[in-house]
């Protein structure tokens, strides 16, 4: 759930689902209608994604926190040590940990089984090339710019274990669901991508 429902010029926001776009400034809004209910078109200028424009009948916005505020104001090719260090203090201070680590929405044990199963589904959007890698690589180092400190063959190894990681919180996630709730699990494979199916049957993740 976004955390104001009608967000104005100069509002500082985060995109839920995509994290990696960095903080970004509200620079023009409208009202619009989606299946009979009231909704806002936002233009957004993010840090790394350039300017969006999002319905808020699909897109999750929330307000940006400091720490996302560090990084809207670190330049691509200026590194954000403040982030970068508190990302590896919560690792124990080991920046491999920081990168192999799954995101805390996919983790949280307060959330419920299917919201844990559809934030790690979240997690397969990435890919182990391009600015996809980057990306990636930007949200696990807290760094504007992740080549600042590592090399792409050292993020491409990085990603390749976390990868590891990923699938099998995915299986673990997939089998808490499916005692809690059969019927939200098979909707919510359905609903997935098939990557995701690939992966639960390369798994064998309900032997």
């Amino acid at each position: 759930m976004a955390t104001k429902s009608v967000w104005s010029f100069g509002d500082k926001v985060v995109h839920v689902s995509r994290p990696e776009w960095g903080a970004g400034v509200v620079t023009g809004t409208s009202n619009g209608v989606q299946d009979g209910k009231p909704c806002q078109m936002v233009t957004v200028r993010f840090e790394r994604a350039g300017v969006k424009t999002l319905s808020t009948a699909f897109a999750t916005l929330r307000h940006a926190t400091p720490d996302d505020s560090q990084r809207a104001v670190a330049t691509q090719e200026e590194p954000d040590p403040f982030l970068a260090k508190m990302r590896e203090a919560a690792s124990g201070g080991d920046p491999k940990a920081a990168m192999l680590k799954i995101s805390d929405d996919a983790t949280d044990p307060f959330a419920t089984p299917l919201q844990r199963f559809e934030a790690t589904v979240r997690l397969f959007r990435f890919q182990p090339t391009g600015k996809s890698l980057l990306d990636w690589a930007a949200i696990q180092s807290g760094l504007a710019d992740p080549m600042s400190r590592y090399n792409r063959h050292e993020l491409e190894k990085f990603f390749e274990q976390w990868c590891i990681g990923r699938d099998n919180h995915l299986r673990k996630v997939a089998q808490e669901l499916r005692k809690a709730d059969p019927g939200a699990l098979q909707r919510a494979i359905t609903q997935a991508p098939s990557v995701v199916q690939q992966t639960l049957r390369r798994l064998d993740a309900f032997r």
